[in-house]
């Protein structure tokens, strides 16, 4: 795996030809986009950090140290790229509608993960959600189920 996420990070052609290179791409894509929600208050703290963890090891079936390394690639890639834009494109196509709306769910856990919604973070999901052709209904009902299971709302 971190051969595969070394060639997708440097994109090289042969990390497409690679059996499960879909799948890397669709990961890394994933963990990308919860990083970028992370990092948007400008401040990736561990119970960030450990909640990314968390939702890729789930999501992918992936061990601990695999989702590290993930999530390590995640972030250098979000530190290379300038708009979310690819990320979501490659989850849009990848994921079924009942899939992206779990991806909202996730993307809404990262942002409560600190235990506060910043402005910047509720302006982010919105814009992924429009991106990931999730509607606003769904998204806020993605959003009730994660306030229900971490408290109250801020």
């Amino acid at each position: 795996m971190l051969e595969r996420l070394k060639a997708l990070l440097g994109d090289r052609p042969d990390a497409r030809g690679v059996a499960g290179g879909q799948t890397d791409r669709l990961q890394l894509a994933t963990a990308a986009l919860l990083v970028e929600a992370a990092e948007m208050d400008a401040d990736f703290g561990a119970e960030e950090r450990a909640k990314i963890t968390e939702l890729v090891e789930r999501r992918f079936g992936l061990s601990a140290a695999e989702s590290q390394t993930l999530l390590q690639a995640a972030r250098d890639k979000v530190e290379q790229s300038v708009e979310v834009f690819g990320f979501t494109r490659e989850i849009k196509n990848a994921f079924s509608a009942e899939e992206r709306i779990e991806m909202m769910e996730m993307l809404w856990e990262v942002a409560y993960a600190d235990g506060e919604l910043h402005d910047l973070e509720a302006s982010l999901m919105r814009r992924l959600a429009g991106l990931l052709h999730v509607s606003d209904r769904d998204s806020g009902l993605a959003r009730k189920r994660v306030l229900a299971r971490h408290g109250p709302e801020d």
